[in-house]
């Protein structure tokens, strides 16, 4: 593909890559225009190629979701802790303030997962190619991450009620 038809489609998808690397920076903002930019640089330096194997938006979410990846590793004042999902109720996850709070909640894959296919309307397929995994994990993330996710948001649901 050539320099100037894949800057045009960079700009194209300049939207959603900005949502899709935001919520691969958990929501931090700045953070993901960072990791943005460092893609872009990657991509007209040389160092990201894309060769057509792909759609253009699957490679670039995952050239994201790489460079997100690194830009967490590198520095662990950003690194959010992993943590199992927890069936014992807390007070913060039942006064979440938002759906995008209940997600965040959720182990990394499953919130990956959900965000790739809900958010940015990409098959389960496009999915695993974007989080380098295969489709059968995809789809058990996938389940687990709506259950999950149902629940926390039937907790908040139930909570607001007995208020």
């Amino acid at each position: 593909m050539e320099k100037p038809q894949l800057e045009n489609l960079l700009k194209e998808l300049h939207q959603e890559a900005f949502h899709w690397s935001r919520q691969c920076c958990s929501f931090d903002e700045d953070l993901a225009k960072d990791v943005l930019q460092q893609v872009y640089l990657k991509i007209l330096e040389g160092k990201a190629i894309y060769k057509e194997k792909s759609q253009v938006k699957t490679w670039l979410f995952s050239v994201i979701r790489f460079t997100a990846t690194e830009w967490k590793k590198k520095d662990k004042n950003i690194y959010p802790l992993e943590m199992e999902f927890d069936a014992a109720e807390t007070e913060q996850e039942v006064t979440a303030a938002s759906h995008e709070e209940l997600i965040e909640r959720l182990p990394e894959r499953q919130k990956e997962v959900l965000l790739l296919v809900f958010y940015h309307n990409l098959t389960l397929e496009k999915a695993a190619e974007v989080m380098g995994i295969s489709i059968g994990s995809v789809r058990t993330h996938y389940d687990r991450g709506k259950t999950n996710l149902k629940a926390l948001i039937l907790k908040k649901t139930m909570h607001e009620n007995n208020r």
